[in-house]
C-alpha cells in the first residue's frame, strides 16, 4: 500500500472514529472529553503507524460567508523520511508582518489591491505588489483576476493552523 492509499485509510477511519466520538455523551463536549480527537487518532493509527503521526483538521466559515472544512494527515514515518526543505519558502512567506496582515485582510474580505492600498501602516502600492508576488509564489494567495486575491480554498484551514501553531 503507498503512502497515499495509507493516508485515505486513515482519514477513512479517523472521520468515522470522529463521527462516533461527536454523538453526545449526556454534556456539551463530544464524547472522550477534551482529547477526544487526539485519542480518535492513536485508536486509528494503532495498527497502521505504531509510532503515531499528525493530523490538522479544521471547520471554519470566514466573515465573507465562505466555508471551508479541511483534513490532512501524515504518519510520523512519512514526516521523518520525507523532504521538509520544500516547506522552507512558504513559511519564510508567512515571516513578514506585512504580509500576515496582508493574509489576515484578505481572508477577511479585503481582496483587491486597492482596498488593501487604503489600509494604514501597509506601505506603498508597489510595496503592497511585492508582497502579494511573494506570498502569491508561496502557494498563499492566488490572482482572482481584476486586482483581486484570494487565498486558495486547499490553503485557508493550513494557514489557520500555522497561526494556530505559532501562536503562544
Amino acid at each position: 500500500m503507498d503512502l497515499e492509499e495509507r493516508v485515505d485509510a486513515l482519514e477513512r477511519r479517523l472521520a468515522e472514529l470522529e463521527r462516533r466520538a461527536e454523538a453526545p455523551a449526556g454534556g456539551d463536549e463530544p464524547a472522550g472529553g477534551d482529547f477526544w480527537a487526539l485519542e480518535a487518532l492513536k485508536a486509528r493509527l494503532a495498527d497502521e503507524a505504531p509510532d503515531g503521526g499528525v493530523l490538522f483538521t479544521g471547520s471554519v466559515t470566514l466573515p465573507t460567508g465562505e466555508h471551508y472544512e479541511w483534513q490532512y494527515g501524515q504518519p510520523l514515518e512519512a514526516l521523518l523520511d520525507g523532504d521538509w526543505s520544500p516547506a522552507a519558502d512558504a513559511l519564510a512567506a508567512l515571516g513578514h508582518p506585512v504580509r500576515m496582515r496582508l493574509l489576515r485582510e484578505i481572508v477577511a474580505g479585503r481582496r483587491t489591491a486597492g482596498e488593501l492600498a487604503e489600509l494604514p501602516d501597509l506601505g506603498t502600492t508597489g510595496q503592497i505588489y511585492h508582497h502579494l508576488r511573494q506570498l502569491s509564489a508561496a502557494g498563499w494567495l492566488t490572482s482572482a483576476g481584476r486586482g483581486r486575491w484570494t487565498v486558495p480554498p486547499v490553503r485557508v484551514v493550513p494557514l489557520l493552523v500555522v497561526l494556530t501553531a505559532a501562536g503562544p
